[in-house]
């Protein structure tokens, strides 16, 4: 479907507002049909990788880490689970006639241009192109890419496009292999038991009462995510949800006492102020400011942030960003 069909799909959705004015989509509350399982078998037969199904969100996604890469901040090694792993991810339309996928990829500069030529030449869109970080080298982009139809044909389009990059996954080293960045431990002592995950690394218990949600381990990183249920957003007639990229996150390497944050933050127009004073206000630098998506409805705008310092004292950024969200309709915590 052109773009402009589906952006005209999508602005049924709502209005765009003011600045500043409360916003509440007025989409009609509806459950995602389901992927059937057939629709499930042939993404990951197309991509040649099978991926998790959130059956709470209708949504089938694929991790897409790039672990062929060495990345650095300011010169220090950070591992690829930190914020270097991009994903595909599909779901119905709220009427069920269609699927949307949407995807984040991670691209060194040289990769860009001709991965948007192959996306182009398999009827796929782009929808956004920016940075989520400062310092880092190589230099990382982060590519947005979406598009509408039949699920196993849109997972052939998307695995045409993909075919000859390193996202592809039979082009991909496995996660620890050398290629990857090594997990740095505590002290100068090899654990009996491998490589320290975010789990030893850091004070999870800690860290959760302060930021008022469970993370996950990911190797030797920790992780929140964070959707948005105080609001529903819809994008080429699909809601988007937690699953599907509309999320806020914070991601943590490094230990408890010299932490590395890098994450998101998913935001209405009216708050996007208050957040960046709030994750000033905790020393926390902002990176990017921007859209992921084209066509959705209320405007969402994504913040990317960065800091260092003990765990703790980072957390506590992350949760005075989270408090600014949805102020406007529940007059206090939105979750």
């Amino acid at each position: 479907m052109k773009r402009r069909n589906f952006l005209q799909t999508a602005a049924v959705a709502g209005t765009i507002p003011l600045c500043g004015s409360p916003i509440v989509s007025t989409f009609p509350t509806r459950k995602t049909p389901a992927l059937s399982a057939q629709e499930q078998d042939a993404i990951a037969t197309a991509l040649g990788k099978k991926g998790a199904y959130n059956e709470a969100q209708a949504t089938y996604s694929v991790p897409l880490p790039r672990n062929d890469l060495k990345v650095t901040i300011k010169g220090e090694p950070v591992p690829i689970p930190f914020g270097f792993g991009g994903w595909v991810a599909f779901k119905k339309t709220l009427d069920g006639k269609q699927t949307v996928m949407m995807s984040d990829t991670v691209l060194l500069e040289t990769e860009v241009n001709p991965l948007i030529d192959a996306t182009h030449a398999a009827g796929l869109e782009v929808g956004a192109i920016h940075n989520h970080f400062f310092y880092e080298q190589p230099r990382i982009f982060y590519m947005h890419l979406h598009g509408m139809g039949d699920a196993a044909d849109l997972a052939k389009k998307y695995a045409q496009a993909i075919r000859n990059t390193k996202l592809f996954p039979a082009n991909q080293p496995v996660a620890g292999t050398p290629t990857s960045i090594p997990v740095q431990s505590n002290n100068n002592a090899t654990p009996a038991s491998g490589p320290q995950t975010g789990k030893e690394l850091f004070d999870v218990s800690a860290l959760d009462e302060l930021v008022k949600y469970k993370g996950v381990v990911n190797g030797p990183t920790y992780k929140y995510t964070v959707g948005r249920d105080d609001v529903q957003i819809v994008a080429m007639g699909a809601e988007m949800t937690t699953a599907i990229g509309l999320n806020s996150w914070a991601s943590f390497a490094g230990k408890q006492d010299a932490a590395h944050i890098a994450g998101d933050i998913a935001m209405l127009e009216g708050e996007v102020n208050e957040v960046i004073k709030a994750l000033r206000s905790h020393n926390l630098e902002v990176v990017a400011l921007h859209h992921h998506m084209l066509g959705e409805q209320p405007r969402t705008i994504f913040l990317h942030y960065y800091g260092r310092g003990p765990a703790v004292d980072l957390a506590k950024g992350f949760r005075a960003a989270l408090d600014q969200l949805g102020k406007r309709k529940t007059n206090g915590m939105q979750h």
